[in-house]
């Protein structure tokens, strides 16, 4: 066991390293120097000299959202948008509840804020890649930036978001937005999303290979130049994919476009799942997808992780029992270098510093879900989301 605990203590200390790395090299939105401020004014002159502010289109997918879609849309309306046109486009996708009631009623205050009926489902689309194939249809803008209901962005998120688009020129910028988080499975999973990310994707990857396995995105937060849209297919290209930005943002690379993975944790922010039975759902509808539907690269990652970060903890048990001292120390010590590796990450994306102690429980709680995800895609049960059952 002390051998084990060795080779695992090195691994995971060349594991922090490439984290602290990594994460360094995650751009952030709205950060300019001087050359940049000069390529930013040209833009702007362009399209001063055209007599036309760019226009962005916000889109929004809702279906069954009136708990959120009145702050979201405040959250839009309060937004600095200097140099910029602004319109705000929310399709209503049968929702069942007031969502449409409340959507009109915030067009009213607002004539930027438009509301699109969404048609019937038709075979062989998902809900949300139509929804936001309608919305793209209907858009003006030159950039079309997709968020979902229940994210808030702050006063300044537009403004620096188009200032990190105008130096891109074209292409997909997306970003995780900081996740808010209430129950308790919620706290254990939701987070694990930045650590995956900051584990074993190389960040400048994303922006600067040409490789479309290099990839990641979040649908909640997508910025995206029409001109890359259309190239890319759009939703029409990824109409029966589960894992919709991903999928995007893939065929934005293989367009020949730039895709970038920001920092957005700061300009806005998101309840993603409001319990722990919608967080169970929603992995287990992305997990087996995210991986290609490949059993075996899912086993193998579940396997990694449960030796990296959870071996450790039940060695401090079983070095106990044994009254070996100094094997419980260094099992303490590897399992804490592992809760490092996710303390990193976590303060990265705005979370709680003591969250990282949890690290083996949320590590378990992953890999539960995961094995369901597993055998519901090779049993053919499929997933249920938002009242739909996606195969």
């Amino acid at each position: 066991m002390a051998l084990m605990l060795k080779i695992i203590a090195i691994a995971v200390g060349c594991q922090l390293g490439f984290v602290i790395w990594n994460i360094s090299k995650m751009p952030k939105i709205g950060q300019v120097n001087n050359n940049s401020k000069e390529s930013i004014g040209s833009t702007l002159k362009d399209h001063s000299d055209s007599g036309m502010l760019p226009r962005v289109s916000i889109l929004i997918p809702a279906r069954n959202e009136s708990h959120n879609i009145e702050g979201c849309l405040s959250s839009i309306l309060r937004c600095d948008t200097f140099n910029m046109d602004v319109e705000v486009l929310i399709l209503d996708d049968h929702s069942t509840d007031d969502t449409e009631t409340k959507i009109r009623a915030m067009s009213e205050l607002d004539g930027r804020v438009k509301l699109i009926k969404g048609k019937e489902l038709p075979a062989g689309w998902m809900g949300k890649s139509f929804a936001c194939h309608q919305l793209a249809q209907q858009a003006e803008g030159e950039w079309l930036l997709f968020i979902d209901a229940d994210v808030r962005l702050k006063n300044n998120a537009l403004n620096d978001v188009m200032k990190t688009a105008y130096l891109q020129g074209k292409g997909l910028i997306t970003g995780f937005p900081f996740q808010k988080t209430g129950t308790w499975l919620e706290k254990l999973v939701v987070p694990m999303m930045a650590f995956t990310i900051g584990c074993h994707l190389p960040i400048p990857l994303i922006r600067y290979s040409k490789d479309p396995r290099f990839v990641a995105a979040h649908g909640a937060f997508m910025l995206i130049h029409h001109a890359s849209y259309a190239a890319s297919g759009g939703h029409v290209g990824i109409k029966d994919g589960l894992l919709d930005d991903m999928q995007l943002a893939r065929a934005v690379k293989v367009a020949g476009h730039t895709v970038m993975l920001a920092d957005v944790h700061e300009h806005a922010e998101m309840r993603m799942y409001e319990s722990a039975s919608e967080v169970w759902n929603g992995y287990h509808k992305n997990i087996y997808e995210g991986v290609g539907r490949n059993g075996f690269l899912l086993i193998a990652v579940l396997s990694f992780y449960n030796l990296f970060y959870v071996f450790p903890l039940m060695a401090i048990l079983i070095s106990m029992g044994m009254g070996n001292g100094i094997l419980v120390m260094g099992a303490i010590g590897v399992t804490l270098l592992g809760m490092l590796v996710k303390g990193v990450t976590d303060r990265a994306s705005g979370q709680s510093k003591w969250l990282c102690l949890c690290l083996p429980i949320s590590i378990l709680c992953l890999s539960a879900i995961a094995l369901n995800s597993w055998k519901s895609g090779v049993t053919g049960k499929g997933y249920l989301w938002k009242g739909r059952w996606y195969g």
